[in-house]
């Protein structure tokens, strides 16, 4: 995730589109609840904004606007592993929650809008409307498979998988071969 940490500082284009989303004090409240492993949900809507720039830059969508959606697409400001006020699944809750906090601050388009709020599509049953709302979808699952294995991989848990899985695949080798 270093790489990609320089790769975002060093595009300028990038910067300068979601410069104002990126100094906002609420949106930096985000750096302090973890999303997925050791990864904030700040540094998690960095990576997907960036992810969902470059493709729709090279599919000549309207990458302006998914950028910036995808930096506010988890604007909910709470731990979602702890039991608070909110009422049902937070996988379910948190587009409507992350869609109110950013239109308290940002002035936003019907794409962002609906970026936002269906991100979480296929959870969530509404069909996105715009082609860059499907692609934040598509990159906010790659994102949290990445943080994922890279957390993972930084456990023990993960380090006994990957012990076992190579003893299950050498007597499978060694059965089959017998």
């Amino acid at each position: 995730m270093f790489r990609l940490i320089e790769k975002i500082n060093k595009d300028k284009e990038f910067n300068k589109i979601i410069y104002d989303i990126k100094i906002n004090d609420t949106v930096l409240q985000m750096q302090n609840y973890r999303h997925h492993f050791n990864t904030s949900c700040y540094e998690h809507c960095l990576y997907v904004s960036y992810y969902t720039y470059l493709l729709c830059r090279k599919f000549h969508l309207d990458y302006v606007s998914a950028s910036r959606a995808a930096m506010l697409h988890d604007l909910f400001l709470y731990d979602w592993r702890e039991k608070n006020s909110r009422k049902g699944f937070h996988a379910f809750t948190h587009p409507k929650s992350a869609l109110d906090n950013a239109t308290k601050l940002f002035k936003l388009n019907n794409i962002e809008k609906d970026m936002i709020l269906k991100h979480m599509w296929p959870v969530t049953f509404s069909l996105p409307k715009y082609r860059e709302s499907y692609l934040i979808t598509l990159t906010d699952k790659f994102s949290a498979i990445v943080e994922t294995l890279n957390g993972l991989r930084e456990t023990k848990t993960y380090n006994i998988i990957f012990r076992y899985s190579y003893m299950l695949l050498g007597i499978c080798t060694f059965r089959y071969f017998l």
